[in-house]
């Protein structure tokens, strides 16, 4: 069956637990030929023992993406539609500051920061000259919780959908936390080690901010650049949620019998989501199912369009599916589970006409982005940070 808006929004309605999809896989060079991982603290696979369908003995398995990554690789589908989709996004626009910066930034969106709303470099920049969550809007996803999501649906919606937590806001450790509803993970079954070698790799921070590049921390939680990076009470960028992490490694790949994408969409947690629309409403029904509806379809157009870009994980961490996508709606316990059939086209669509249901029921839906600027502070964090990176890379090469 084709997945409609009917039935996405009678499954909302109703009991249904969540969708589901599980793709087989093999490497991209077909069976037996060798992966590589992604590698994590020490430098090691995610390696572990688990039980499995038609085994009597634990399998040796090995995490191929990560639900982070997974969902990193759903945003950026998401953005590469955005000219089509039109979500609402936060947008930091460093196009005045890029004349002073080594390298050019443009615009990064909440598509493409690593904690969505609740990032750094959006907490540290500015919206007409206010510093971005002592703002107007900013005071509206100050006071968002699960009992008044609706701010974060007007304005970034995929949070509600990939989980977030705004532990650097206001409130600190007791700011807002939005459980994931969209899981999603690659492992493969069957894993052999090889050999060891060394590789180095990191997971590298949008704007390259350098460790030693120094900050100081102000009296009212705020920062700023230190003028002696040696002096006492000095930080390094990492302690304010800035930079990269390095990481080394002495994986050199395995292979597998095959992997398995286990993607999962919990309507449980979004029905945990309220969406009031005024002091009047409290979130009336029909607006909590249109926005529910909304977000369901958020999800499975994100990794319906992630799924056909293809999943080239990393360097030779390629993986091919079996088959097309499937989607199943978990209903009853003890009945079959429905099946659906989702391209990306049909994805699209579903998307839109959840959108149009949800503006019909009174939400609110910016379609143009949130654009803010970056601070003073970010920008020099940001220019010290690049001029290091100059710095280093020509002092490896007087080395070499």
């Amino acid at each position: 069956m084709n997945l409609t808006l009917d039935s996405l929004s009678q499954a909302i309605k109703g009991t249904a637990a969540a969708f589901r999809c599980r793709q087989r896989l093999q490497p991209g060079g077909g069976e037996g030929d060798k992966v590589f991982p992604p590698t994590y603290a020490g430098g090691v696979y995610a390696v572990e023992m688990r039980r499995v369908a038609g085994h009597a003995e634990p399998v040796t398995c090995v995490l191929l993406d990560s639900v982070q990554s997974q969902a990193n690789r759903m945003e950026l589908a998401l953005h590469d539609a955005q000219a089509e989709l039109k979500l609402p996004v936060v947008a930091v626009d460093f196009s005045e500051a890029d004349p002073t910066l080594e390298e050019k930034i443009g615009t990064l969106t909440s598509l493409q920061v690593p904690h969505r709303l609740a990032d750094a470099i959006l907490r540290d920049s500015n919206l007409d000259g206010e510093k971005f969550r002592e703002s107007k809007i900013g005071r509206e996803v100050n006071a968002m919780n699960t009992l008044n999501a609706t701010p974060l649906f007007q304005f970034c919606p995929t949070a509600l959908v990939f989980g977030m937590w705004d532990s650097t806001g206001p409130k600190g450790g007791l700011g807002a936390k939005f459980e994931r509803a969209m899981v999603s993970e690659v492992v493969g079954f069957g894993a052999a080690l090889s050999d060891f070698h060394k590789s180095r790799g990191v997971r590298r921070d949008p704007l390259e901010i350098r460790a030693k590049v120094k900050v100081q921390r102000k009296a009212d939680g705020s920062w700023m650049l230190a003028s002696d990076p040696r002096a006492k009470g000095t930080i390094s960028p990492s302690e304010i949620n800035h930079g990269s992490v390095p990481f080394e490694s002495d994986n050199s790949g395995l292979t597998i019998e095959h992997a398995e994408q286990l993607t999962t969409l919990s309507l449980i947690c979004l029905r945990r989501l309220r969406f009031p629309i005024d002091a009047t409403n409290g979130g009336n029904e029909t607006a909590n199912v249109a926005a529910r509806s909304v977000l369901a379809a958020l999800g499975l157009c994100a990794a319906t369009l992630a799924f056909e870009n293809g999943l080239g994980l990393r360097s030779r961490c390629l993986l091919w599916p079996d088959g097309e996508m499937t989607w199943e709606l978990l209903e009853k316990p003890g009945q079959q589970p429905r099946t659906f059939t989702l391209d990306g086209e049909g994805a699209k669509q579903l998307l839109a006409q959840a959108i149009e249901a949800a503006k019909k029921a009174g939400l609110p839906w910016r379609e143009k982005p949130l654009t803010l600027k970056p601070s003073k502070e970010l920008v020099d964090l940001v220019r010290k940070s690049q001029q290091q990176a100059v710095k280093e890379a020509g002092s490896e090469d007087a080395g070499a």
